[in-house]
């Protein structure tokens, strides 16, 4: 775990939050693999959002390379109309009801997306479904990233910031907001599959209160280790898992060029953490 003094002798490191070409990263997941080897991490969780078919090439070539590489997605979800985001680990794979869960997480990505473009399209920025598609070649999840991404290349921003300031962000002129799953309803799907649940990213939410309300609701665990916050901005997440009895999980949140400034294995969890959430 990245900030804590005593574990910084540990050998072991592994980064259980990042994202791949087939969600909203700029990286393969056999490059992820290759990367995450060549930072000296010795396991890796790819999460990309609402999808798991980065693990049909990551699986053999993980074993191929003889690297740990544990199952993980991040699910986006709704609890009393805020957006959660769910991590969930160490489920099966072959589970159908998650595999359509999944499935039905992309329909609801697809018709937001449509929504977006045409609220661009009333500002004359004209930008296609098929245009957006080839944008992102082989991603199984497209959202806002890749909408911006489609902006800047043909010219109407100058950035990827700069289009969601002006246009696609939370509460500007071309935001839609999705249609996401109860958190409830996940939490379910991820326990019939085999898996464990933990909050993403709490320090999103300004209320501690409320990161304790959601993780009641079943959570196995919390995110306590994100990006390069420093230990003093992390104790209050590892004194809501203490005094809640859950598991801890902790990595950067790796994007690649989508987000530079956090690197793959910026934030970690050490072989101890990582044994507790990809056992059974």
């Amino acid at each position: 775990m990245h900030s804590v003094p005593e574990l910084l002798k540990e050998s072991f490191r592994a980064d259980l939050h990042c994202h791949s070409s087939f969600s909203d990263g700029s990286m393969s997941p056999k490059e992820l693999i290759d990367l995450a080897i060549a930072s000296g991490l010795q396991g890796l969780s790819i999460t990309d959002h609402d999808t798991i078919d980065a693990y049909n090439t990551a699986v053999p070539y993980a074993k191929e390379k003889g690297f740990l590489l544990g199952t993980g997605v991040e699910l986006s979800c709704e609890y009393k109309k805020k957006s959660v985001h769910i991590l969930a680990y160490n489920f099966s794979l072959e589970d159908q009801g998650l595999i359509q869960y999944c499935q039905r997480q992309q329909q609801k990505r697809v018709k937001r997306n449509l929504e977006i473009l045409e609220k661009l399209k009333r500002l004359r920025i004209i930008l296609t479904e098929e245009e957006l598609i080839q944008e992102c070649p082989g991603a199984s999840s497209i959202g806002r990233p890749h909408i911006a991404a489609l902006m800047m290349r043909k010219g109407h921003v100058r950035s990827l910031q700069e289009a969601f300031q002006l246009y696609i962000g939370d509460g500007a002129c071309c935001f839609v907001r999705g249609e996401n799953f109860p958190v409830k309803e996940a939490l379910s799907i991820v326990a019939a599959a085999g898996g464990k649940t933990f909050l993403a990213h709490p320090h999103l939410y300004s209320d501690a209160g409320f990161v304790k309300e959601i993780v009641s609701l079943g959570f196995d665990g919390l995110e306590c280790f994100y990006g390069k916050f420093s230990y003093r901005y992390e104790k209050l997440w590892l004194k809501i898992a203490k005094e809640s009895s859950l598991l801890i999980s902790g990595g950067s949140d790796f994007h690649g060029s989508v987000k530079p400034h956090l690197s793959l294995g910026c934030s970690y969890v050490d072989q101890g953490v990582f044994s507790s959430i990809f056992t059974s």
